[in-house]
């Protein structure tokens, strides 16, 4: 007879599996380089201004001063170009993107290990991703 898990021991397990995914190169040096953006003077000071121009274009937005809006826009999009061309920050959002890719294929491959269980537990067909239910049930099917 196979286990039966509760979900508080699936959250455990959960756990100790973030506990991992934590400590993966990829999260380490994602950590550092958010580091070393926040210690970088002169992007705290970009960030600063951005922040600002932003409650500025909210404001333009509600009032409805469509040219001030667009100057502000523009001064926010060039802003964000200069933050973006610091090597550290391309390198940091490259490694938000590879903790993201392991976080999806983390999830992907426990959705697909589930599923191909419940079609082989129940004598179904993987290759066609059906359940022995169904297998069972279709027309021409084992009955």
């Amino acid at each position: 007879m196979e286990n039966t898990y509760t979900k508080h021991e699936i959250i455990e397990k959960a756990k100790e599996l973030a506990e991992m995914i934590a400590q993966t190169e990829e999260v380490d040096f994602f950590k550092r380089a958010e580091a070393q953006i926040n210690e970088n003077q002169k992007i705290r000071e970009k960030i600063a201004s951005l922040k600002s121009l932003q409650k500025q274009a909210v404001n333009f937005q509600q009032y409805g001063k469509e040219r001030a809006l667009g100057l502000v826009e523009n001064k926010i999009e060039q802003i964000e170009k200069e933050i973006d061309e610091v090597p550290i920050v391309q390198e940091f959002k490259q490694s938000q993107v590879e903790v993201n890719q392991l976080l999806q294929l983390v999830s992907n491959t426990i959705a697909n290990n589930v599923t191909n269980h419940i079609i082989e537990s129940t004598g179904g067909d993987v290759l066609r991703g059906e359940t022995g239910s169904m297998v069972r049930n279709a027309p021409g099917g084992k009955k």
